[in-house]
């Protein structure tokens, strides 16, 4: 097996090249007669240990390397990727992009980004910190975990186990209007999950920590101990008669709604006429006090970069203010679809996130007074187009500010227009372990489907 130090040898070396590899797509492309190209290179190796019952179960060195060009001959264009970086395998890929264009319609819309959006200054967001624990470090972390999670207390009976990931990886992208951004980061991880058993039936629940840094990732007892008492306090769960009632989303569920708010504002589902907030901009779509912004400079953050895939500068914005929808999410090309500009979105947000309120989960649970807990949510039931929601859930009953007991085969349904317009408040405890960020969500009323 090879070393982690051999690993990480050879990319330093593949790493380095990765300016001169796209720098020969774009020279290939202008001498094949495109008018205009672009390409993205990148490479990235990792690290996956996983352990259950304290056996180690996996063991996985991953290493990947792509290239991909886009090519433009006047309105139309043509994209070919390869792995093999090559410069014979490189030429034949810019090759049949350029073979592909010819044959393509004219699109008025494609093309590259604007150059005057281009990011011209590319700051150091700290997102590159290579941790490289090494194949028994990681599983000794990974069994630290689960032990502590198992000693939680001797209902927890059986485990899905725990897992340690370390990825590194660096993405060059470049086009012909001279734009050359290069983007290194690192992602690790750390996640237990385990089964809780007793009379009534077993329950399972998890936990984990995500970071940039490995050293600001949550302790391994920690994460163990908190994936143990989750486990746990699902124990005895019950069903509810159907009712309408508030429901509370937890913080690390609470940011699927973001993401559906996302999927409805982006350029493709607009254009195409395929989301529920087609001609909502600048229209009231949440109370008053909601404000959604995008932060994507924020210093090690898993959603943080300095420039899109298309090289357009990101800039911190608003994408709600006092209610308010401000801007969609665009890329240039759904942009010119729209008759708009590119809001810096080419592959997707960059750390979204919902300003917090005042109060903690405990302060929204006695704001809300009696209804719902979402604390896990199951299934994909969310139409874009109508806004219609419906999802399997499982959380706890909430009555006088207080939990009362856990409950389990539940959905939770309404419209996400109305579930939006309903939002009540939301919670300063914020989860920042993704690319879109909440705190915990209350919403004033929705339909909970049971018995």
């Amino acid at each position: 097996m090879e070393s982690k130090s051999e690993l990480l040898s050879d990319a330093t070396i593949i790493n380095s090249q990765l300016p001169t590899l796209v720098d020969l797509v774009l020279t290939e492309a202008k001498n094949q007669g495109a008018s205009a190209a672009e390409a993205a290179a990148s490479v990235g190796q990792g690290l996956s240990a996983s352990v259950r019952l304290g056996e180690v179960e996996t063991v996985e060195h991953n290493r990947d390397k792509d290239l991909g060009v886009t090519v433009f001959f006047g309105h139309r264009s043509g994209s070919a990727s390869t792995s093999d970086f090559n410069e014979s395998a490189v030429r034949d890929s810019v090759r049949a992009a350029c073979s592909i264009a010819r044959y393509m319609a004219e699109d008025e819309c494609v093309g590259l980004a604007d150059a005057d959006k281009l990011a011209k200054e590319i700051p150091d967001l700290d997102l590159y910190h290579p941790w490289n624990p090494g194949t028994e470090q990681a599983i000794s972390i990974a069994r630290q975990c689960e032990d502590a999670a198992r000693c939680v207390d001797a209902r927890i009976q059986n485990s899905e186990g725990a897992t340690v990931s370390s990825h590194e990886g660096l993405v060059v992208y470049g086009n012909s209007d001279g734009f050359l951004g290069t983007l290194p980061t690192t992602r690790h991880s750390l996640s237990c999950s385990v089964i809780a058993q007793d009379a009534q039936g077993m329950q399972r629940d998890y936990w984990y920590s995500v970071a940039r840094d490995a050293g600001e990732l949550e302790d391994a007892e920690q994460i163990g101990n908190k994936a143990g008492r989750r486990a746990l306090r699902r124990l005895g769960a019950r069903k509810l008669g159907t009712r309408e009632t508030p429901i509370i989303y937890e913080a690390p569920v609470a940011s699927s709604l973001l993401s559906h708010l996302a999927s409805a504002l982006s350029g493709t589902n607009l254009y195409r006429e395929a989301s529920f907030l087609l001609d909502h901009l600048d229209k009231k779509i949440f109370p008053d006090h909601v404000r959604i912004l995008e932060q994507p400079h924020l210093q090690k953050a898993m959603g943080s970069a300095p420039f899109d895939s298309e090289g357009v500068a990101t800039i911190a914005s608003d994408l709600v203010a006092n209610g308010v929808l401000q801007h969609y999410l665009l890329d240039s090309y759904s942009a010119r679809k729209l008759g708009l500009q590119t809001t810096g979105n080419a592959g997707g947000v960059h750390n979204m996130m919902i300003e917090p309120g005042d109060h903690d989960l405990d302060g929204l649970l006695r704001q809300m007074g009696t209804g719902l807990l979402v604390t896990e949510l199951i299934g994909f039931g969310v139409n874009t187009v109508t806004g219609d929601y419906s999802r399997g859930a499982t959380g706890f009953w909430v009555d006088n500010g207080e939990i009362a007991f856990p409950v389990e085969e539940i959905t939770v349904a309404g419209n996400l227009k109305d579930m939006f317009q309903e939002l009540v408040a939301t919670g300063n405890d914020v989860d920042t372990r993704g690319n879109i960020r909440s705190g915990s969500i209350l919403i004033g009323n929705m339909t909970v489907a049971g018995n």
